[in-house]
């Protein structure tokens, strides 16, 4: 499931949530079903695989292979 950025009209917060497209959720904050799905941003092309790198060598570093190692 993709993950949506949603605006609570309400109480006034924006939450990322992972949800289906077809479904409205409840706002965590005050309960309320009228929020609005705001359009996220996307990673700049380019940079995944240098973040990528970086989180795997720090991981090797710390120790940590589990879900880094490739």
């Amino acid at each position: 499931m993709p993950i949506y950025d949603f605006h609570c009209p309400k109480c006034d917060t924006v939450t990322e949530l992972m949800v289906r497209y077809s479904d409205t959720p409840a706002c965590p904050s005050c309960g309320s079903m009228k929020m609005d799905r705001l359009v996220s941003a996307i990673a700049p092309a380019g940079k995944s695989a240098e973040i990528r790198k970086s989180w795997r060598a720090r991981a090797a570093r710390e120790g940590h292979t589990s879900n880094f190692a490739g």
